[in-house]
């Protein structure tokens, strides 16, 4: 959610499988969503939950896809996982850094992320809130944290706050992990009905 902009859908298909596979998706989301969302997908998901899954086509190969599905109008986001990658090298690029809190990060504490971007000369953060460990194979989002996010560092440099689906069914299919699809309508209803962004005028709205 961008302060005075429409709502920011970010979509994804995780991590790419291949280009076939990131158009295909894109293409699809595009006719569902419109042409005004962002495509994320990761080029070496390194934080997979089982060492013989499929981490994604690698830095190279990741990054030409990408630039080749922004070549052609869309609007796109990756993830980074290694040190080399993170907070002060990503900064310096100048571009759009969503710093995720983790499962084991206090709403209040994100800001030292936020706070790093920022100190490399880089205004352009984004905030995810992406749920809390509760339990097992159990991600909850306290949409108090929105609230709490928003108050610590939106006074001085982040730009928007976003909260993703929910996830973590406990269920393990072929090493991986399922999600909850059936909640995904409700708790993002619930999450727009947060106040955690402001007008140009300063307003909440």
């Amino acid at each position: 959610m961008l302060p005075g902009k429409p709502l920011a859908l970010i979509a994804d298909p995780c991590v790419m499988e291949s280009e076939a596979h990131v158009r295909f998706l894109a293409g699809k989301i595009r006719g569902i969503a419109g042409p005004d969302f962002v495509f994320k997908a990761s080029f070496d998901k390194a934080n997979r939950s089982s060492g013989a899954a499929f981490r994604g086509p690698g830095i190279r190969e990741g990054m030409r896809i990408l630039e080749a599905l922004k070549a052609d109008g869309y609007r796109v986001l990756t993830d980074i996982h290694e040190p080399w990658q993170a907070d002060i090298a990503a900064a310096r690029t100048g571009r759009i850094v969503n710093s995720k809190k983790g499962q084991f990060v206090s709403p209040w504490d994100i800001r030292h992320a936020a706070d790093k971007v920022a100190a490399a000369g880089n205004p352009n953060i984004f905030l995810t809130e992406r749920g809390t460990s509760f339990g097992y194979n159990n991600l909850v989002v306290d949409r108090r944290s929105l609230a709490i996010m928003r108050i610590v560092t939106f006074g001085e440099h982040t730009r928007a706050l976003f909260s993703r689906a929910p996830k973590g069914s406990g269920r393990v299919v072929d090493g991986g992990r399922g999600g909850r699809r059936r909640l995904m309508g409700r708790c993002w209803r619930h999450t727009l009905r947060v106040k955690c962004c402001r007008r140009a005028d300063g307003t909440r709205r």
